[in-house]
């Protein structure tokens, strides 16, 4: 109880006392301190006052949760249980046995399996079934996420067992836990003979060392131009969000910069040393090293000071939709019982002096449903619903003028795509009939000829018949085509199919052979990734 009442006065003291850049100490206004005293008067008076025995634990957590609300939607709480798997994908590894999984059926189903991670090293394969961990059933009731990562993850030299169940035989496996990383880049591919595609899922500590190895490879295979993917890319470390804007830029370029009340302002400049810069002629005109960045509304924090960066020294092309708009730092703060407090403590703006931070003035709820108010908006659909104050407007390096206040706007706005989302499609994809057919045929097909490799699996594909077989396997379970409906809307019909079994085909290579080939098939019907790839041809 004490340490509970002590991490909520911590919390008002840290806001009674900071360090100026001069080391000093400086104590601000009484009202923090009689705000202070407050809370803690209350927290008293209810432990020794009350009628029953107060969770003083909860209370105390509750308590930082709304202080907290008054401040900002990013300054969260996280306790001392959770500090572990929120740090996880920032730090870029973890202790366990390297797969990733699917439940499909009350089945836990390995869906890929790292490079010479734990698993892969004593034979471990994509389809493969989860049957026992450690001598517990791991079907039925227990096939639940929490269940998985409870029993496989653990610390590094420990040894799991796991019964799989491979094309009806049962097999066991002693897997001794290690460190496996997290990576930032789940795929990259050469789009044509000369553009490269690189598709970066998290800023993470590996991130600048995956995009360098990434750029050496593709390099390899005659890359002149690049499409970087952020789309859905939440973001993580702002060093590293200037590492990766310093593969691009010139030397002395401005990244970003940020600022806060307690915060003196911090420039980050490019070195000069980037791997991707680009290649000029005589007039100024990039001729090498050409750039896209796609970015859409789930793309925020370090992507959009990656891609402002682009933007605004004229270093590339965005593309996409507008980004998210999240323009706050948050630092993290150690708690004596192991929790932590990611608190902002400053604003961060792009190289003209934008902050893309949009407002949150009108509470949490709203600025959580947004994106939601977009789409009803028609945001997502045309370019021509956005406005912008005139008081936001900036200018990049050549003049082209830009906005703050509200995420990164593309130079180029790729619309989503409605008429994907036909009523079978959206029956079959809720039925989960979408992710469950494509796996188990691959189960069952992993070592035909036809799909030896990627390639065999591609010049053989339309005689495989698996159009047919997912509209059977729907029948099955009840899912079927409403023809008068679709027959009154043929083209929404046709698109959505066309859609429909290119995801499924995408869904099996991944199945097959991993989630990089998944995105190698996608790309067809990706018009994000196509109006990419026309601007750089």
């Amino acid at each position: 109880m004490k340490q509970t009442k002590s991490i909520v006065l911590t919390l008002f003291f840290a806001a009674l006392v900071t360090h100026s850049a001069m080391g000093q100490v400086v104590v601000v206004p009484d009202t923090a301190t009689r705000g202070e005293q407050r809370v803690g008067e209350v927290m008293r008076l209810i432990d020794g006052n009350y009628t029953e025995t107060p969770d003083m634990e909860r209370m105390g957590t509750e308590a930082i949760n709304a202080m907290l609300r008054a401040l900002d939607p990013h300054s969260v709480y996280i306790p001392a249980s959770d500090v572990a798997r929120a740090n996880e994908g920032l730090q870029g590894n973890f202790e366990g046995v390297g797969i990733s999984f699917q439940i499909v059926n009350d089945t836990i189903v390995v869906q890929s399996v790292i490079d010479g991670g734990p698993s892969e090293k004593v034979g471990v394969m994509i389809g493969d079934k989860l049957v026992r961990i450690d001598g517990i059933d791991a079907t039925g009731d227990s096939a639940r996420n929490d269940f998985v990562f409870r029993h496989l993850r653990g610390k590094k030299g420990t040894t799991v067992v796991v019964e799989i169940m491979r094309q009806g035989s049962v097999y066991t496996f002693h897997i001794v836990r290690d460190k496996i990383p997290i990576y930032s880049i789940d795929t990259y591919f050469m789009a044509n003979d000369t553009v490269g595609y690189v598709r970066l899922i998290r800023f993470a500590r590996t991130s600048v060392d995956e995009f360098r190895k990434a750029v050496r490879s593709l390099r390899k295979q005659g890359m002149t131009a690049l499409i970087l993917d952020l789309r859905g890319n939440t973001g993580g470390y702002l060093d590293i969000a200037h590492g990766l804007a310093n593969e691009f830029l010139e030397r002395g370029q401005l990244v970003v910069y940020q600022e806060g009340r307690r915060t003196p302002r911090q420039d980050y400049r490019a070195n000069g040393r980037g791997t991707f810069r680009a290649e000029r002629s005589a007039d100024g005109t990039i001729v090498g090293h050409r750039l896209v960045v796609l970015i859409d509304e789930g793309s925020a924090s370090a992507s959009e000071i990656v891609s402002g960066a682009i933007q605004d020294w004229d270093r590339g092309l965005v593309v996409g939709r507008r980004s998210f708009g999240k323009g706050l730092v948050q630092r993290m703060f150690p708690l004596k019982d192991g929790s932590q407090l990611r608190l902002t403590t400053a604003r961060y703006f792009t190289p003209s002096g934008r902050c893309i931070q949009r407002p949150y003035d009108e509470g949490s709820e709203a600025y959580r449903q947004d994106i939601n108010e977009r789409y009803l908006h028609g945001e997502l659909v045309s370019a021509d619903s956005i406005h912008f104050a005139d008081s936001l407007r900036f200018t990049t390096s050549g003049g082209r003028t830009v906005y703050g206040g509200g995420g990164i706007m593309p130079d180029v706005f790729v619309p989503m795509d409605t008429m994907r989302l036909s009523d079978y499609y959206i029956s079959l994809r809720g039925k989960g009939i979408l992710n469950s057919f494509p796996m188990q045929w691959a189960d069952r097909h992993r070592r035909d000829a036809e799909v030896k490799n990627f390639d065999l699996f591609l010049q053989n594909y339309d005689s495989l018949g698996l159009d047919s077989l997912l509209t059977a396997a729907a029948l099955e379970q009840g899912v079927v085509r409403d023809t008068e409906k679709e027959a009154a809307q043929p083209e929404r019909t046709a698109h959505s199919d066309r859609y429909m079994w290119l995801m499924l085909k995408a869904q099996v290579a991944r199945n097959l052979f991993g989630i990089e080939y998944y995105y190698k098939v996608m790309k067809e019907a990706d018009p994000g990734f196509q109006r990419a790839l026309e601007l750089l041809q």
